[in-house]
């Protein structure tokens, strides 16, 4: 008895160990958004997901008294994951930045609540924790999936560079060790999706080592979400983020497509006069022939 608890605490304290690695794994995508004030292809789904998750997780913790293991990375999650959220709201285009603050409200904010309102005032007591684990295991799916919304992009443009391979691996990794735990623990409810997780992060990993090594054929697309600008007598420039400047390249790329077909038109018309004037000049050329052979012939019959 004492081995078997002594398991639970070991592995217990790794589970813990290897999520902290899963939420920082995301780190170097968030540096690389501040390197460039934007967010680029990078998708907010899988960390809202996330937040979501280790809300409901935490709640879960607190019902189950003896998953104190659970409480204590669940907390860490929740402000992690905050403040990844907060970063990518910060350097969003304006239009996925208000989709990212709906998605919150509606999912962190609207849903968490409802839950944990029906939970405490609709679920006797002596149900709320197996309640609140299924729901658990539905979002723990659902967070192992997350990662796969980029997939049909990276089959399309074969390229993994906007799917975060850490990511991937780390939550392959947790899933075993959060399986073993639940195993020992004699908990279905935190077992049971971790096997869901770890086939689902087999088929993330595998689609990197298919596509890892092959040419991007992303087609160019509107992706500029900063302008650098330079204001007159300052040379230190300043970076804006900005609609319009995409609006305005827009219309130079057209503006300057209707330019080139007029020029394209006027140069084939111009090839068309000088073949019109070469053609006269071969005429006159001609003429001129003709004239100078009937003077030389009236010459001829003079000296005759």
């Amino acid at each position: 008895m004492e081995i078997h608890s002594l398991l639970v605490l070991i592995f217990g304290i790794l589970g813990n160990v290897v999520s902290v690695g899963v939420y920082l794994s995301p780190l170097f995508t968030f540096v690389e958004i501040y390197k460039k004030k934007s967010t680029m292809r990078f998708k907010v789904l899988p960390y809202v997901l996330a937040l979501f998750s280790a809300s409901v997780w935490l709640f879960y913790a607190i019902l189950t008294t003896r998953a104190v293991l659970l409480l204590s990375i669940n907390i860490f999650g929740c402000v992690i994951e905050t403040i990844y959220i907060t970063i990518f709201i910060y350097y969003a285009r304006r239009q996925i930045k208000r989709k990212t603050i709906k998605l919150v409200l509606c999912l962190n904010v609207g849903v968490f609540t409802a839950i944990l309102l029906s939970t405490l005032f609709l679920v006797p007591s002596s149900f709320r924790g197996t309640v609140v684990g299924w729901i658990c295991v539905s979002l723990s799916v659902l967070v192992f999936a997350a990662p796969l919304s980029i997939a049909f992009e990276v089959v399309k443009t074969r390229s993994v560079e906007f799917m975060p391979f850490t990511l991937s691996f780390s939550l392959t990794i947790s899933a075993i060790v959060w399986f073993v735990y639940g195993i020992l623990l004699t908990d279905l409810l935190v077992s049971l999706p971790n096997v869901i997780g770890l086939l689902l992060g087999i088929v993330q990993m595998i689609l990197y080592g298919i596509y890892r090594n092959k040419k991007t054929i992303v087609e160019e697309e509107d992706l500029t979400e900063v302008a650098v600008v330079q204001n007159a007598g300052d040379h230190e420039p300043q970076v804006i983020q900005s609609d319009t400047v995409e609006v305005e390249e827009e219309m130079s790329v057209v503006i300057s497509t209707g330019a080139q077909d007029e020029v394209d038109q006027v140069e084939e018309e111009m090839s068309g006069a000088q073949e019109i004037i070469d053609e006269v000049d071969h005429v006159e050329e001609e003429m001129s022939v003709v004239i100078i052979s009937g003077d030389q012939e009236i010459v001829d019959e003079v000296d005759d």
